[in-house]
């Protein structure tokens, strides 16, 4: 965490599992960081532009979908594959660059921040390649697996902007999913709504009533910037936070977590996981036997920069 100034030096952090995430792995639960100290109002710079300084990388373990739900088989091939790698992660042009580790082989991660915070708003530049599925995660927990995600699900039948349940019941708020046009040839050039009849994943009725704003998809497309850098913001407040996301400026969702009404999602029991505060986790996805390579394209990465935090 720092107030000003960039300093020199590089760090990466690649397939090998860090002694913290080893001490997850064998169920101790990982280092115990004290939280910031937050002063209301202050603004906080949370990378350098040069290194990782602040920031570690746990692997993307399966977790239980909600907090006493059903635990994953810590001898799956799944679980045990995931451990492997903490996806790839290195500092490029005064970016922050997510990729999977080694590249194409399905494997993710996740970079968290070694301070926790509560109330804030995060603002940040993003530019994902196509297709990558990626997001920011709020109050995450050590194993970054579990909390409020910002979706960035730049792939077919993706939504960036909504708001994800990882491991805290698995809710997925938003009013629209992305694709992409193509020209002749079958290139991208540019994002579109995803069509309902064809989509991977579709928005339902349900997912829509969680929120409690959506702007409308033509909004989100025009403030959508293809191929280049969009700065998304986020805003958390609350013991059961109140989340609010902007693309480049414009308000796209609001969810009330304390509001909404979804089977397997108890406000009581996933603030007693998560607590008051928590991680901030910069997320690279696996792939999986639904989507493949549709989710996380083999040379593709996401890259962030001027990331910066607000206490509120």
């Amino acid at each position: 965490m720092r107030e000003a100034g960039p300093r020199p030096g590089l760090r990466r952090c690649g397939s090998q599992v860090p002694s913290r995430v080893q001490g997850v792995l064998a169920g101790v639960g990982g280092t115990q960081l004290s939280e910031s100290v937050q002063e209301r109002g202050r603004v906080v710079e949370l990378f350098d532009g040069r290194t990782l300084d602040g920031w570690h990388a746990v692997p993307r373990l399966p977790v239980a979908a909600w907090p006493g739900g059903p635990a994953p088989d810590p001898g799956s091939s799944e679980y045990l594959a995931a451990a492997r790698s903490v996806g790839g992660w290195s500092v490029h042009d005064g970016a922050i660059v997510g990729t999977q580790n080694p590249p194409g082989s399905g494997l993710g991660g996740y970079l968290l921040t070694d301070d926790r915070y509560s109330d804030f708003q995060l603002t940040y530049e993003v530019r994902p390649d196509w297709p990558a599925d990626t997001g920011v995660l709020v109050r995450a927990s050590d194993l970054g697996a579990q909390g409020f995600q910002v979706l960035i699900d730049h792939r077919r039948s993706g939504g960036i902007g909504g708001f994800y349940g990882n491991g805290i019941g698995g809710f997925h708020a938003l009013a629209y999913g992305v694709d992409v046009a193509r020209d002749e040839s079958g290139r991208p050039v540019g994002l579109v709504e995803d069509d309902q009849a064809t989509t991977l994943e579709p928005v339902t009725d349900a997912k829509r009533a969680l929120l409690s704003y959506a702007a409308p998809a033509g909004e989100f497309l025009r403030a959508w910037r293809w191929r280049d850098w969009n700065e998304m913001s986020v805003r958390c407040v609350g013991a059961y936070p109140v989340l609010m996301s902007w693309v480049n400026g414009v308000k796209i969702y609001e969810l009330d977590t304390g509001a909404i009404s979804y089977p397997t999602y108890d406000r009581a029991a996933v603030a007693a996981l998560l607590g008051r505060g928590g991680h901030i986790a910069l997320e690279v996805h696996n792939n999986d036997e639904l989507m493949g390579e549709d989710r996380w394209g083999p040379d593709a990465a996401v890259r962030w920069r001027n990331l910066r935090l607000e206490y509120l």
